[in-house]
């Protein structure tokens, strides 16, 4: 199957980024229902620190439980995981595997997902097939301490220049997103404001009802 844009753009509009750093007495999966029940509409889990049979065994109950709320999961990096544990894509930077390549190992039926920091990265990344671009950081963040901020005409411009979906992604916060109107961005993917928030749920309807403000501003 191949993903429909208008599907594509829908699960940009909040893209939760796990990160476990703050799962404190939850579990993640925990976690994550509770962003689901939030309104994300899209999960990509992230994991640098776990085995892969243990990364595996995570995700596949992870993505059981987004697809029981109709929301696509993606895997970061991992095409192996994302195979062997029934994800519907992979996210890939600039310095993974690139997207043609990683379409070769998934095919048609995968959502792939690519950074970009610029306008020939983002032109790159969608003729070798990617579905989405990541665009960022849109803000200095403690996740990707060596992302360099793109200002804001960087970002309209890389939007500009592609004909799939963009999501935002770096330091936003429900104080920050409206700078993004405008821009073109699809929606915005968050990392700490969802899961390091106190009640995860609350946060997370609250920046879904920002990002719906936010794309049609």
């Amino acid at each position: 199957m191949k993903f429909d844009r208008e599907q594509v753009t829908h699960a940009m509009l909040l893209y939760a980024v796990t990160d476990r750093a703050w799962t404190g007495d939850s579990t993640l999966y925990q976690q994550v229902e509770q962003c689901l029940k939030g309104g994300a509409t899209l999960v990509q889990i992230r994991e640098k620190g776990l085995a892969h049979e243990a990364f595996v065994a995570e995700a596949k109950e992870i993505v059981q439980l987004c697809h029981r709320y109709g929301v696509w999961c993606v895997i970061n990096d991992d095409v192996q995981a994302c195979l062997e544990s029934g994800a519907d894509g992979v996210h890939v930077g600039q310095d993974d595997m690139e997207a043609g390549d990683v379409r070769a190992l998934l095919g048609e039926g995968k959502l792939i997902g690519v950074s970009a920091h610029s306008v020939a990265e983002a032109q790159a990344a969608q003729q070798r097939g990617a579905d989405y671009l990541g665009v960022g950081a849109v803000h200095s963040t403690g996740t990707k301490t060596d992302a360099a901020p793109l200002t804001h005409q960087e970002i309209c411009d890389i939007c500009a220049s592609v004909s799939i979906p963009c999501v935002a992604i770096g330091g936003i916060k429900l104080d920050n997103m409206m700078e993004l109107a405008g821009t073109g961005v699809a929606g915005v993917a968050i990392v700490s404001g969802i899961f390091a928030a106190k009640d995860i749920q609350s946060a997370t309807a609250a920046l879904r009802a920002r990002a719906e403000e936010m794309v049609q501003a």
